[in-house]
Formats: C-alpha cells, sequence, structure tokens
C-alpha cells in the first residue's frame, strides 16, 4: 500500500538509493552480458579460430611437462617412491575441479576463466581475489617452467657440443647463479609467437606437444629396462604427510584445463568444445604422469633425485650408459617445456584481458591489434614481467606459490558451479557435473586440505600477494570497475 501522505509525484521521481559499499563489493555481472562481450577489446576483437583439436592440444600444453619435466626431481624426496599416489591424489583434486571448469566453461565461454564465473556468481570483491591468485598461477608458473627448462637446454648442450651455460648465467640468485638467462630467453621466445594470433600459436603448440608425449613414451620404454623393484621396498618412507606435501607442490602441473578454459572467446564453438577438451586432456596428462613416475622410481632409488630439475634425462644416461639418449630426451624436453610457457602465457594475457575489459586492471591489457587479433600490449608487459621473474627467482619457492594459488582458484570455481546451479537452474548447460553438489564439495575440501599441507613460508608469500592484491582493488579497480561506472551513470541519470 501507497503512502498517502507523500504525494505521488515524490515517489515517481524519488532516486534509487545508491548501493552501499557492501553491496558493491557484491555486485554480480550478468551471464549474458559475459557472454555478450566476448571477445571484445580496445580497438580490436579476438578472433575465433581454435577446434576441439587445438584447444586440448592447448590444454595439454600447458600441463603436460611441468610436473614430470621439471619438479619430479623435487617432489620424490618429499614422498619417496609414494611420489607416484602424489601424482595420482593431485589428479583426483583436478578432476573434482575440471569437472565444475567443464560445466561452467560449457555456460560461461568467456576468456577470464574462473575470474569470470567467480564474478558472476559470487560478486566483484571474490572475482577480483580469483582474478588476483590466477595471476600468482600463471606469471609464477611461467617462471617456474621456465627455470627448468634452462637445466635441460644444458643437458642438451653439453651432449651435443660438450660446454655448458655458466652457473652465474643459468641459475637465479640463491641458486648458486647471479641472473638465470635461459629463463628469459624461452619467455621471450614463446612471447613472439603469441605476437602472432592464437591460430599461429597453437599450430606451434600443437608440434611441440607431439614431440613432449613421444619423448616420455620413449622414456617409459627405455627406463623399464633400468627398473628395480626394490626400489619401491620402502613404498611410503615419509608417511602421507610426505604424500600430501609432494602433492601439493605436484599439483601446479594440473592447471593446463584451466588454460584452455581461457580460450573461450578463440573457440569456434566454445560451449561444445571447451568441456571436451578438459575432460580429455587430463585424462591423458594424468595416465601419462603416474606411468612416467612409477618408470622413474623403479629405475632410480628416490634418495638419489636429490631436487634435480633434468632428472628424466639423467635417470636415461645411467640406465643405458650413454649420453645419446639423454640427450635426445633433453632436447625433447626443451621443446616440451617451451610448449608449457607458451600456452601459461597465453592463459595469463587472456585473463588480464578480461579484467581489463571490466575496469579491474588498466585499459592496456585489453588493447587488441587490429591484424593479428591478439592483445600485443597486454603479451609484451606480462612475458617482460614473467621473464625478469623466472631470472631472479629459485624454482622451488616458485613452483609452491604457483600451487596456493591454483588451489585457491579452483575452491572458488567449486563453489561457483554450485551457487550458478542455484540462483540460474534453468540455464542451458552443455555439460552437467555429476552428483553435484557433492562432487564439488570434494573438490573444494580436496583443495583445501592440499593447501593445508603447504609450508608456512608459502602461506606469508600467499598471505602479502593477496594483501597487495586487495590494495590495488580499493585504489583502483573499486572505483573504475564498469558495473561501478555504469551504477553511478545510472544514479546521475535518475537524479
Amino acid at each position: 500500500m501507497l503512502d498517502q501522505g507523500a504525494p505521488p509525484q515524490d515517489q515517481r521521481t524519488a532516486a534509487p538509493a545508491s548501493p552501499g559499499v557492501a553491496g558493491r563489493l557484491m555486485r554480480r555481472k550478468p551471464v549474458e552480458r559475459l557472454v555478450a562481450e566476448g571477445g571484445q577489446g580496445e580497438g580490436g576483437t579476438l578472433r575465433r579460430s581454435l577446434g576441439l583439436w587445438q584447444l586440448t592440444m592447448i590444454s595439454i600444453g600447458a600441463t603436460l611437462g611441468t610436473g614430470i619435466f621439471v619438479v619430479l626431481g623435487e617432489a620424490v624426496p618429499k614422498a619417496g617412491p609414494a611420489v607416484t599416489l602424489s601424482f595420482v591424489i593431485a589428479g583426483l583434486t583436478a578432476l573434482f575441479s575440471a569437472l565444475s571448469y567443464a560445466e561452467l566453461a560449457g555456460t560461461i565461454p568467456v576468456a577470464g576463466s574462473s575470474y569470470s564465473y567467480a564474478y558472476a556468481t559470487m560478486g566483484e570483491l571474490i572475482a577480483w581475489v580469483c582474478g588476483w591468485c590466477l595471476l600468482l598461477e600463471y606469471g609464477v608458473s611461467v617462471a617456474a617452467v621456465a627455470v627448468g627448462w634452462g637445466e635441460y637446454l644444458n643437458e642438451l648442450l653439453d651432449g651435443t657440443i660438450g660446454v655448458t651455460i655458466p652457473d652465474a648465467l643459468s641459475a637465479p640468485p640463491g641458486a648458486g647463479g647471479v641472473f638465470n638467462l635461459p629463463a628469459l630467453i624461452v619467455v621471450l621466445l614463446a612471447m613472439a609467437f603469441l605476437l602472432g594470433g592464437a591460430k599461429e600459436s597453437a599450430r606451434a603448440n600443437t608440434i611441440m606437444v607431439c614431440v613432449k608425449i613421444a619423448a616420455l613414451v620413449l622414456f617409459c620404454a627405455i627406463g623399464l629396462t633400468g627398473f628395480r623393484s626394490g626400489n619401491y621396498a620402502h613404498f611410503m618412507p615419509l608417511g602421507m604427510a610426505g604424500v600430501s606435501a609432494a602433492g601439493a607442490t605436484l599439483f601446479f602441473s594440473y592447471i593446463g584445463f584451466d588454460a584452455a578454459s581461457t580460450a573461450g572467446e578463440e573457440a569456434k564453438d566454445a560451449q561444445r568444445d571447451l568441456p571436451r577438451a578438459i575432460m580429455l586432456s587430463l585424462v591423458i596428462v594424468t595416465t601419462l604422469y603416474v606411468l612416467v613416475a612409477a618408470v622413474a622410481v623403479g629405475a632410480r632409488p628416490w634418495r638419489r633425485f636429490d631436487d634435480s630439475e633434468a632428472a628424466l634425462a639423467q635417470i636415461m644416461r645411467d640406465v643405458t650408459g650413454q649420453s645419446f639418449w639423454a640427450t635426445l630426451l633433453a632436447f625433447c624436453a626443451v621443446i616440451a617445456i617451451a610448449s608449457v610457457v607458451l600456452t601459461v602465457l597465453y592463459g595469463q594475457t587472456r585473463i588480464l584481458f578480461a579484467m581489463s575489459r571490466d575496469g579491474l586492471v588498466p585499459k592496456v591489457f585489453a588493447r587488441v591489434h587490429p591484424k593479428t587479433g591478439a592483445p600485443q600490449a597486454n603479451t609484451v608487459i606480462v612475458s617482460v614481467f614473467c621473464g625478469v621473474l623466472a631470472a631472479a627467482v629459485p624454482l622451488g619457492q616458485l613452483a609452491d606459490a604457483t600451487s596456493i594459488g591454483t588451489l585457491f582458484a579452483f575452491a572458488l570455481v567449486n563453489v561457483a558451479v554450485v551457487v550458478l546451479r542455484r540462483t540460474r537452474p534453468d540455464m542451458p548447460r552443455t555439460f552437467r557435473v555429476p552428483l553435484s553438489p557433492m562432487l564439488p564439495a570434494l573438490g573444494f575440501a580436496f583443495c583445501a586440505w592440499m593447501m593445508g599441507s603447504l609450508s608456512a613460508v608459502t602461506w606469508v608469500v600467499f598471505g602479502v600477494w593477496m594483501a597487495v592484491g586487495l590494495v590495488f582493488y580499493f585504489g583502483y579497480g573499486y572505483r573504475r570497475s564498469r558495473l561501478a561506472t555504469a551504477e553511478g551513470a545510472a544514479v546521475a541519470t535518475e537524479k
């Protein structure tokens, strides 16, 4: 009932109240608007040129290589022979989250990945936190993998021409060097491919993925000739705590399907192909990870891994007694790890592209070159930052920082899929998580458990990163958000 004491015209002309701080932090971006803005940037649009094959290769390219070629030597001392179980646990955690990613990628096929999913379901502040975690996940992952690339490059140079890059120029400070030049070089090479556009980058990545799969199959075939069952006599020497700690470190090796979801605005049929690419790539990668880890530990006692970042090449040399096979594997690893750098760097630029389009980061990250259809300024800025980070920070610290950012973002995705089911139950979905909300709840629980297995130092780094992100959001994104400016304009018009 109307208030009889108030003039009707006052009710018609009364301006709507401006939302309070809490309301602005929780404002959500409609799914329809997210999808409608797909591909739109400053000065140009992204091009839809990727099919199921290319999307699957992007996913495998971003995933396959990091855990096996680089971090296996660091994970085995934590878990012993049970590192194979660590891969399984990390893979199961990834599977639960991958199911949620597949549903949301088919429902909201945009470049922002879990950042955009959070924006549509949990509000702007949570979306910002998720996006900030993704920046940690992708940017640091590029740097971490680039560090390992230098290790295999030295193996290749030593086996072919008998020289290696001096430690001062092939390792970061704190790891026996001054500046990791190879790590910087591989990031800049990936940047050059990305500047040519998504289609050209996907073609190069497909070739590199085929090389890396062939290399791992070759390793398994040769490694089995040196397999010793006695190396598994004490399967879990460091207990379940060691298994979970190794699993948490290895989890950053499973971010490939996340990279596939960042291609939502460059896929030809994103709603159909993204869920398929995510699930297919995860099955292939997990199978290869477990097989290679099992063969590696069987061919070499776990105490002899001693944090080596080129462990597979060394095992090949030990088993065959010849340098040829180790050199061949090192060559394949150089190509394989380069593909990880390429695809993860691609994902990083697309997430920043989406955040920039929403006004939460500067507009320069949303500028698209009209000829190549690529965000070139974005690519250059991100590549230079990641390259310098790779050249200056040791690998172990990078891997753990990547894991915690990944796990946090994945936990939010598991929440987002349940929220969207409840708020938009009738929305068309090309893929649905089975047994929801039980499986998303398990995904969230596994992520929380593995985050708890990380070191106190990693949590301190994560806390500092989050604090810096919140300062940036309230100093920049809170006021410049496109949703905020639209609300302000609406209020001003009503007045």
